[in-house]
């Protein structure tokens, strides 16, 4: 069965470059990004792996942890990360686990649907591995995401994404489209103008139903 937006995310426990991992005891308080990839020593996965080494200081402003899945062993992941070090000039500490039994792959519906999975199988064997959950610290799973092999995922709009999750997160609030941190957001319908006004000060009212007010997140 697909997993949906709010869903809980199944939990697993499973072997890692840090070691033996639950999902929910790692995820702790924090939020966290799983994402996947076909196979260790891969072009496209390479960068991809880089961008999130490089990024590491931003998830951790967020309070975001990250992990990697890979259909590979831990042994692998370990040679793997030197590459993508030297590509990115930042150590990728985050960990990525052990999926050779392809026991997350499958628990997250993370396979082609047409997956044929031999020994000795090939990138294209597992090419729709290269999907994104984004968990909020309920272990609910707040976004998905899913890319075809030949396209690498854009970090910035996932680190986006991240953003507008955590400042409308529990708040009747919502981003529109293209929205980035500062810019002004939306106010649910769930308030009434005299109440939405109250609670986030003047409204910017385009329609009766498209409300604005300044992010209360705004530094």
């Amino acid at each position: 069965m697909s997993l949906r937006i709010n869903d809980v995310a199944p939990n697993f426990t499973t072997d890692s470059t840090a070691g033996s991992l639950t999902l929910h005891d790692w995820i702790g308080d924090s939020y966290a990004i799983l994402f996947s990839h076909p196979k260790d020593f891969t072009p496209v996965c390479t960068t991809e792996f880089g961008a999130v080494a490089r990024l590491a200081p931003e998830f951790a402003k967020r309070n975001t942890k990250v992990m990697g899945v890979s259909v590979d062993s831990v042994e692998e992941h370990h040679r793997w990360k030197d590459d993508i070090a030297q590509f990115a000039q930042a150590p990728a500490d985050f960990p990525i686990i052990d999926d050779r039994s392809l026991q997350v792959s499958k628990l997250y519906s993370m396979l082609p649907a047409e997956a044929v999975l031999p020994d000795g199988r090939t990138p294209a064997d597992s090419a729709t591995v290269r999907t994104v959950f984004i968990i909020g610290p309920d272990k609910k799973i707040r976004l998905t995401m899913c890319y075809p092999m030949s396209v690498g995922r854009n970090f910035a709009e996932i680190l986006r994404a991240l953003d507008a999750i955590q400042a409308t997160d529990g708040v009747p609030l919502a981003t529109p489209a293209d929205w980035v941190p500062g810019q002004d957001v939306i106010v649910g319908l769930s308030l009434t103008d005299e109440q939405a006004e109250q609670k986030y000060g003047k409204l910017d009212i385009r329609l009766p139903y498209l409300r604005f007010v300044a992010d209360p997140n705004k530094k």
